[in-house]
């Protein structure tokens, strides 16, 4: 005779078993389930119970302009290099050949798409065209960019700067990349990186040497896949904004923005183009230094609007509310606890850049 412990009387009953044993069988399971739909039942009545937010209520009678916004940052730390033991790794230990071989790749497949597409500025007249790329062999600079600057002739020499395919180029990084193409007699250095950290947003210049923050397109991450036609956007130089901050009669503060100050290869001057090149813009009234967060949100657009969005809605907007929104002066907030702000500006070609103020 076998005997079974209650978690291992088996489901269904064998075919070998008598009529008897199978009736007996038949009945546990009943009771069985019936008291487990009991024990269910008095969770449920008696429990604590927990929303979950993966399957969220749709509310049908809300229009929906545009999707949710999103804070997003690149951590400011460094990450310290570990090996699979856990262990440092010794910084001036040559990396495997293999990520050697992977870092050279993506380098090359760089400068092969800036070599044909040049760096595009806010203006088309102002694209940086290329005669030639060739490498150079330096700690920080790759490469070596010729362009002819302006209706001169005169033919300018580049260093060319390649941040890291995943991360973000810190000022230091900066510093020493232009001090290097100071040193090697360079012109002008151009910084190409997916990101750039905030405290170099107002690094323009090292000495003589002009430094061009060049932010590269992120199909670029997929530029083993990315056909090189020539055409598009991949390196933009956007530069800062122009602001003026206004102090209110009641201590708060105000922030006019004028423009984005752009360097133009072909005078070798900063010019400040105004507001009509700027989609929109967005203040951080309390900036951390590790996170933006979008806390005044503000839209110019070249054409009208505000006419777009009655048709979207299809409904009437508050004309005065709207404007609020559609401005390039703030609404007044308080002054920032951390003694910064950050302002961060979007073209209408998607670019973006942003630039910390220090107030009192």
């Amino acid at each position: 005779m076998k005997t079974w412990e209650e978690w291992e009387i088996p489901r269904e009953a064998g075919d070998k078993w008598p009529a008897k044993a199978k009736t007996f069988h038949k009945q546990w399971w009943g009771a069985r389930i019936k008291r487990q739909k009991e024990i269910d039942a008095s969770i449920a009545a008696n429990a604590d119970s927990e929303y979950l937010y993966d399957k969220p209520y749709e509310d049908k009678s809300i229009v929906r302009v545009g999707g949710p916004f999103t804070v997003e940052s690149l951590s400011p730390h460094r990450v310290l290099a570990v090996d699979e033991n856990d262990d440092l790794i010794d910084p001036d230990q040559k990396p495997a050949p293999d990520r050697d071989a992977d870092e050279a790749d993506f380098a090359a497949v760089i400068l092969e798409h800036l070599k044909t597409t040049g760096v595009q500025q806010a203006h088309k007249e102002d694209k940086i065209v290329f005669s030639s790329i060739t490498g150079w062999p330096g700690e920080y600079i790759c490469a070596e960019g010729r362009y002819v600057e302006g209706d001169s002739e005169t033919e300018r020499r580049a260093g060319v700067f390649i941040g890291p395919e995943f991360g973000t180029v810190s000022r230091p990084d900066l510093v020493a990349a232009a001090r290097e193409a100071g040193d090697a007699g360079f012109d002008v250095l151009i910084a190409c990186a997916f990101n750039y950290d905030a405290h170099s947003a107002d690094f323009d210049k090292l000495g003589r040497i002009p430094v061009l923050k060049a932010h590269m397109n992120a199909d670029l991450h997929m530029a083993d896949d990315l056909k090189n036609t020539g055409t598009g956007n991949l390196f933009v130089i956007f530069g800062e904004p122009d602001i003026d901050i206004l102090n209110t009669k009641n201590g708060q503060l105000q922030v006019k923005i004028n423009g984005v100050d752009v360097f133009h290869p072909n005078s070798g001057e900063v010019r400040s183009s105004g507001p009509d090149g700027i989609a929109c813009w967005f203040i951080d009234t309390d900036y951390n230094e590790e996170s933006f967060f979008v806390r005044h949100a503000y839209f110019l657009g070249a054409s009208d609007p505000y006419k777009s969005l009655k048709t979207t809605l299809k409904a009437e907007i508050d004309k005065d509310a709207w404007e609020t929104l559609h401005s390039d002066v703030s609404r007044p907030f308080d002054k920032p606890t951390s003694g910064r702000i950050a302002v961060k500006v979007i073209n209408h070609l998607g670019d973006e850049v942003m630039k910390v103020f220090g107030v009192n």
